[in-house]
């Protein structure tokens, strides 16, 4: 194994971890600025009010979101066995 297979590797890991918590992320950060937003507007500075839509608006998104975090999972687990099977490592 080369300095090369250990930086496709690496830089395969580090895209599946971005593609698979980006869109949980962008949920939680639209749900935050939304909520931010409608407190410096209001002036409601309710602590509950940024956690409990934000955990709702990430469960939802967790759910809508799994099979495409298992897929990238998937891919990133089926390269790294045929690098392994071919004796790449």
């Amino acid at each position: 194994m080369t300095e090369g297979d250990t930086y496709d590797i690496l830089s395969m890991t580090f895209l599946t971890v971005l593609y698979a918590s980006g869109p949980i992320m962008l949920l939680a950060l639209v749900v935050g600025l939304a909520i931010a937003f409608f407190q410096a507007l209001t002036q409601v500075q309710e602590m509950t009010l940024t956690f409990v839509p934000k955990i709702a608006v990430i469960m939802i998104g967790l759910v809508v979101v799994t099979p495409l975090m298992y897929l990238v999972l998937k891919r990133l687990s089926d390269q790294i066995f045929d690098i392994m099977i071919s004796g790449g490592v």
